[in-house]
């Protein structure tokens, strides 16, 4: 279980790689532009979503290879994958139609607003902290299901 541990890892370091390409395209030799486009933000909530999934992966098979989920690690999982998908509503609010400025047509640039900055942030905090229930609410001792002996 420690290969897949390790793939855990692989694939969070991805997600952070994405992340921080997206949040700083001039990192990559590409020229910033004014404003924010699509591809960027499908970049960076790809790239969180990498790192959350990574994060899940690396806690399951290096502390709870071989048990059931319990409850509370049921909730904790459910809480990191609603975060994202939140973030990802929040992130194309004005794409999908529901957001208050919408895509500017002649030249294919959005406008990501503070409320939206903010609903991002906000969900990738719950996100993790999903990935933090998920870690520390499993059971502590490994009990063969004997009825704790």
């Amino acid at each position: 279980m420690a290969r897949v541990a390790q793939l855990g890892i692989a694939i969070g370091a991805l997600g952070m790689i994405l992340t921080v390409m997206g949040l700083f395209p001039g990192l990559t030799g590409l020229e910033p532009t004014t404003g924010i486009g699509v591809i960027q933000i499908f970049v960076i909530l790809n790239g969180f979503t990498l790192l959350i999934l990574g994060a899940l992966i690396y806690v399951k098979f290096t502390f709870y290879a071989f048990r059931k989920s319990s409850l509370t690690q049921q909730i904790g999982n459910r809480l990191a994958l609603t975060g994202l998908v939140l973030a990802g509503l929040s992130a194309l609010a004005d794409v999908l139609g529901f957001g208050s400025h919408g895509v500017t047509v002649e030249n294919g640039t959005m406008f990501l607003g503070r409320i939206q900055a903010i609903a991002i942030i906000v969900s990738y905090f719950i996100s993790s902290l999903g990935v933090l229930v998920y870690a520390f609410g499993g059971s502590a001792s490994h009990t063969n299901g004997k009825n704790g002996e």
